[in-house]
Parts: structure tokens; sequence; C-alpha cells
């Protein structure tokens, strides 16, 4: 995945529109939680075995709802300038403290350093 031609097409597309205006990470953050709603939409009454078996239109329709839930937390992490390759990396280290991976002994192992 190429972020900064993503940032870039995201950047311009919103330009052409004059959406900055509106796009503020207060707002975007609430445009994100919408999104993330309209993706929990599509699963709300499927049990577990229809849940993994989404096809079709039903799977186009969680690619698209996944990818405005991306353009939206670009959004957010051009606002504030977060690499988010950065922050994931970031945060995965400190989970991988948080929850630690016993051995066969009862030992931590230190995935921390992989990230």
């Amino acid at each position: 995945m190429n972020i900064e031609k993503i940032n870039k097409d995201i950047k311009q597309f919103s330009k052409d529109r004059e959406w900055d205006k509106f796009h503020n990470p207060k707002n975007l953050v609430m445009a994100l939680s919408v999104e993330s709603s309209e993706l929990l939409e599509i699963y709300q009454w499927l049990n577990e075995k229809d849940a993994l078996d989404i096809k079709g239109e039903k799977l186009t329709h969680v690619k698209e709802e996944i990818a405005d839930i991306a353009i939206y937390l670009l959004r957010v992490c051009m606002s504030y300038d977060i690499d988010l390759e950065d922050a994931i990396n970031s945060k995965m280290k400190k989970n991988a403290l948080k929850y630690p991976i016993l051995d066969e002994d009862g030992n931590k192992i230190d995935y921390s350093k992989k990230f």
C-alpha cells in the first residue's frame, strides 16, 4: 500500500470539493464513528457462520465501508501529522508488553522488539 499516494489523492479529492472547511478533527472522528457503525450494521443480525461467508454485493458493501473508515482515519492522521505506520508500530510494541506470550515454562517472551 502506498500511503503517501493515498494521502495525496485524499487531500486533492477533498480540496477539489472544498471539504477542508468541514474536515476538522472533531467532524472527522464523528464521521469515522458513523462509517464504523455502517460496517457494524452489515453484521448486525448475522450468525458467526454467515458473517464468515459474506460474498457478492454484501462483500462489496463491506469493502466500501472499510474504505470509508480508512479514508476518515487517514484524514484524522493528516490533521495531527500522525504517521500511521509509526503509530501502529508503537501501539503494537506497547500491546506486546501489556499482553505477553508465555513460553511452555510460563516465562514471558518479549516480542516488543519485533515492532
